[in-house]
């Protein structure tokens, strides 16, 4: 029987790195040893690193490590996280216990719909041919489904078609695939190619490019979350003004690009770490989530926060596309990727696409939060010195030129509280 990863859990930063495999391992029902054979050598070995990519001449490691405690709709998670940043395990963790007091995130995940592209160009009469495709389209779905079988009789496949014209005599046609617990690309692929041929000659034009969008606006993890403003005080900020620090700095990003991209870029770190650890395509989704930050016409926050209820609730809210898998792609090759699902012991890809999400909204809100009462660098820079052992170049230095001088908290790292 798994133990269950709920709260109150000792505060593992004060752990060293055994005591700390031995207490998750206990939590998550593994043995010590086995976890730490899953990340031996950074979870990879040399030899599955050489039958994964071309060329291979190593590994290259990243740190691994957990946010304990994160309640996604009333389930606690510890969640696996791989990043170099120092502080963001940290953000996630603080804010997750907070928000975890007030009852925790909350999640709706969109069904795992990823687009396959067919574009034909060299079409004479687009009009023409989108109402002949438009026809066809049983035919085309039904070519689509016998292509992936497997997918199909587990209850997915291809759900239907859509079409456009692009001008210039290029057309593209797109089917919509439910890919299930998968990420989708390789099924995806092979929906385009193997209907491709018949929808170029339908169009009676030239056959294109067949391959999916990363771009998945219709599979979409929103997530928000209510924090009593007593919930954000410090014993240097009260609640309130934390709050209304958060709300402003929201409003900010709402507003200019500039700070759009850098606020989007926080909740990135937190989207990111958990997507690189369980083995998911991590670039595939910063692409989609930068799309959809822009697709009104201009860059936008994929968060935002908003002081309701006579200004005693903060609230969060955040919507991006998240195309993740819990089977297939390096889950197959990578024993660090595996061991992640373990610690998460989600069930779909949509459960950890809503963990993932949670993540990224619970490092945005401890970013704004430093960032509108102490500073972003109190905290950060603290674990930066730890990390880097003292050698950062951002590190103050003398001005008689002595040498550096410590950093304020160097000699523990904290985050503001």
């Amino acid at each position: 029987m798994h133990a269950d990863p709920s709260l109150p859990l000792p505060s593992l930063r004060h752990f060293s790195i055994p005591e700390r495999r031995a207490e998750v391992a206990r939590l998550v029902g593994l043995s010590p040893a086995e976890l730490e054979h899953a990340l031996r050598s950074g979870g990879l070995d040399e030899s599955t690193a050489d039958a994964m990519i071309e060329n291979a001449l190593g590994t290259l490691a990243l740190p691994f490590g957990v946010a304990p405690g994160v309640r996604v709709n009333g389930k606690d998670y510890l969640v696996p996280m791989a990043i170099e940043e120092p502080s963001v395990i940290a953000a996630a963790s603080h804010a997750a216990k907070r928000a975890r007091k007030a009852g925790g995130f909350v999640a709706e995940i969109d069904p795992s719909i990823v687009v396959a592209q067919i574009e034909v160009h060299d079409v004479a009469d687009p009009k023409g041919a989108l109402a002949r495709i438009e026809a066809a389209s049983a035919e085309l779905l039904a070519r689509a489904n016998e292509a992936i079988a497997n997918l199909v009789a587990r209850g997915g496949g291809a759900r239907r078609l859509s079409m456009r014209d692009l001008g210039g005599g290029m057309i593209v046609v797109h089917a919509h695939v439910d890919c299930l617990d998968a990420m989708g690309a390789n099924l995806v692929n092979t929906v385009a190619e193997s209907v491709g041929p018949r929808v170029a000659e339908l169009a009676a034009g030239t056959l294109g490019l067949r391959i999916l969008s990363n771009y998945c606006d219709e599979r979409v993890a929103r997530v928000r979350v209510r924090l009593p403003v007593e919930e954000l005080a410090s014993a240097r900020v009260s609640g309130h003004d934390a709050a209304r620090g958060i709300a402003q700095a929201s409003a900010f990003a709402e507003r200019d690009v500039y700070r759009a991209v850098t606020h989007n870029k926080g909740i990135m770190n937190g989207v990111d770490a958990v997507v690189l650890a369980t083995g998911n395509d991590w670039r595939a989704v910063e692409a989609g989530a930068h799309a959809y930050a822009a697709r009104e016409g201009s860059y936008r926050p994929l968060a935002t926060w908003r002081l309701t209820d006579d200004e005693r609730v903060l609230e969060g809210q955040l919507a991006l596309p998240l195309a993740l898998g819990i089977v297939g792609g390096a889950l197959r090759a990578h024993p660090g990727a595996r061991l992640a699902l373990a610690l998460l012991r989600v069930t779909s890809a949509a459960e950890l696409a809503a963990v993932a999400a949670a993540t990224g909204l619970a490092t945005n809100l401890s970013a704004l939060r430093a960032l509108s009462t102490e500073g972003i660098q109190r905290g950060h820079m603290a674990l930066h010195h730890r990390a880097t052992g003292g050698l950062s170049e951002h590190r103050p230095r003398t001005t008689n030129g002595s040498g550096p001088c410590e950093p304020p908290g160097a000699g523990e790292a904290k985050l503001p509280r």
